[in-house]
C-alpha cells in the first residue's frame, strides 16, 4: 500500500491539463503523478521537465529514451518505474527483439555501438557509487555529441528522482503497467510494494 494515497485526476485543472502528456506515453496518468499533486507546484515542474527531458531532437529517440529510463529504473530496483518505461518504449515503436533482449544488450545485434554505450552510460550513472570512469566517457563522446550526452544524462537523472519517489512511496501500480510488466518483462519482474493489495 501506498506511503501517501494519489489524489484523483480531476483535483487540479492545471495538472490534469499537463498530465494529457502521459496519454499519449503510457495511456494513463500515472500515480505517481497524482500523489505529486498534493503540492501541485511539484506536480507541475515535475511534468515540464518530464515534457522537456523527453522531448525527441533526433538521434536520442523517443524509444531509446525510454530504454534507457528502464536500465536505469532496474537497477536502482524500482518495479513500478520498471513496468511504465518498458510499456513507453514499446508504444513508442520498441520492438519485441529489442524488448526482450535488453538485458543482453552487450552481445545483441538488435543494438547499436551508440545504443550499447549510452546503456552502459546507464548502468553506470544510476549506480550508488557513480561508476562514470574515463572509458565510460570516452565511449559516450565517441558515439554521441555533447546535446545528445546531456538528454541521455537528463534522462537518467530524471529516473533516479522517479525511482527514489516511487521505492520510497510505494507508490501502487496502474492495471495497464501491471500488465506491461507481466507480458514484456516476464520472470525478471513483480509488483513487489507496488501492489494494491497490502503485504502478507
Amino acid at each position: 500500500m501506498p506511503l501517501v494515497k494519489p489524489l484523483s485526476q480531476e483535483h487540479d485543472q492545471e495538472v490534469a491539463e499537463l498530465a494529457k502528456f502521459f496519454n499519449e506515453t503510457l495511456g494513463f496518468c500515472p500515480n505517481s503523478v497524482l500523489t505529486m499533486q498534493i503540492r501541485p507546484a511539484i506536480a507541475r515542474a515535475f511534468i515540464n521537465l518530464n515534457k522537456a527531458v523527453m522531448e525527441n531532437h533526433g538521434r536520442v529517440t523517443s524509444e531509446l529514451k525510454r530504454l534507457i529510463g528502464y536500465i536505469t529504473s532496474a537497477n536502482t530496483g524500482c518495479r513500478y518505474c520498471e513496468a511504465h518505461t518498458i510499456l513507453a518504449a514499446q508504444r513508442y515503436g520498441g520492438s519485441d527483439e529489442r524488448l526482450a533482449n535488453i538485458w543482453q544488450f552487450r552481445e545483441s545485434d538488435v543494438f547499436t555501438a551508440a545504443e550499447k554505450a549510452a546503456f552502459e552510460f546507464a548502468l553506470a550513472a544510476s549506480s550508488v557509487p557513480n561508476a562514470v570512469d574515463a572509458s565510460i566517457e570516452s565511449a559516450m563522446q565517441a558515439h554521441w555529441d555533447d546535446g545528445e550526452i546531456v538528454e541521455i544524462l537528463g534522462v537518467i537523472a530524471l529516473f533516479g528522482y522517479l525511482n527514489r519517489w516511487n521505492d520510497s512511496m510505494a507508490t501502487t501500480l496502474e492495471p495497464g503497467a501491471i500488465d506491461a510488466g507481466e507480458t514484456l518483462l516476464n520472470e525478471r519482474w513483480e509488483t513487489g510494494k507496488h501492489s494494491s493489495q497490502p503485504a502478507k
